[in-house]
């Protein structure tokens, strides 16, 4: 296989067109024509994780998040993101992410989010067009006492603190979701009746607009961790042949003890 080989399987299950205008999802590092017989698959790219996959024999990694949002002024030592485009050109590992790309595709990081929640009758919570998405707002096939359904997504995600609104004896029926920052679609879950909301992260003033809907935080990386499963997936389903490592490198750089 080649670089081009592995960037378009991704294409085809999440085209760059469902990117937010935002977003720089694709190619970060690297050349189309290299060959590739081994990829690491991420969530972050950091120093550790180039480190990781040049370890590992990999000639690509394939993350969530874009190593690269601005432009570089300088491709030098100055930043971990300068530092991990030097040591990737220097091993010759390419880089591809697949960020809102993959949040906005069928079948994409909020898919899975929701088949792990277990929700059924799944629409588009901001439609983009017929295709692709923001969000998504599904059912569960019976209601959870609030307190309870918050216990078991706690367990499912392995969220050691989660943040929340007021559990008021509510049941829980219609759920909002979206991976990452997805705060902006509150109105949205509002609008359509959720009686919860469910992303990685909500500011704090999102907790007083809420309308009574109950708010569940469970971390930004804490609710993207299983795309990484989704794309090895993805990638062994499309390349049989293909060596697919998962990172063995825990990236979430928030910590909830004071240890």
């Amino acid at each position: 296989m080649k670089v081009r080989d592995i960037i378009q399987a991704i294409e085809r299950r999440a085209p760059l067109r469902f990117q937010e205008d935002w977003d720089n999802s694709g190619l970060q590092v690297g050349f189309l024509d290299d060959e590739v017989n081994k990829v690491l698959v991420c969530l972050d790219v950091t120093e550790i994780v180039v480190q990781e996959a040049a370890m590992l024999g990999c000639e690509m990694i394939v993350s969530h998040h874009p190593l690269i949002f601005k432009a570089l002024n300088q491709v030098s030592d100055a930043t971990y993101q300068q530092r991990c485009v030097v040591k990737a050109l220097g091993k010759g590992i390419a880089i591809y992410s697949a960020h809102t790309s993959l949040d906005n595709a069928p079948g994409g990081v909020n898919h899975k989010i929701a088949e792990l929640i277990g929700l059924q009758n799944l629409k588009w919570l901001q439609p983009r067009d017929e295709e692709s998405g923001s969000g998504l707002i599904g059912e569960l096939d019976v209601p959870e006492h609030d307190s309870d359904f918050l216990h078991r997504i706690q367990s499912v995600f392995g969220v050691e603190c989660l943040r929340h609104s007021e559990c008021i004896g509510r049941q829980i029926k219609t759920i909002a979701l979206c991976g990452g920052s997805g705060g902006f679609l509150m109105r949205d879950a509002v609008k359509q009746g959720a009686d919860c909301f469910i992303t990685g992260e909500f500011h704090y003033h999102d907790y007083f607009e809420n309308d009574g809907m109950l708010l569940a935080e469970l971390g930004h990386y804490q609710s993207e961790q299983y795309t990484i499963d989704l794309v090895a997936e993805l990638l062994s389903q499309s390349f049989p042949d293909l060596e697919v490592e998962k990172t063995s490198i825990n990236t979430n750089p928030i910590r909830n003890d004071s240890r």
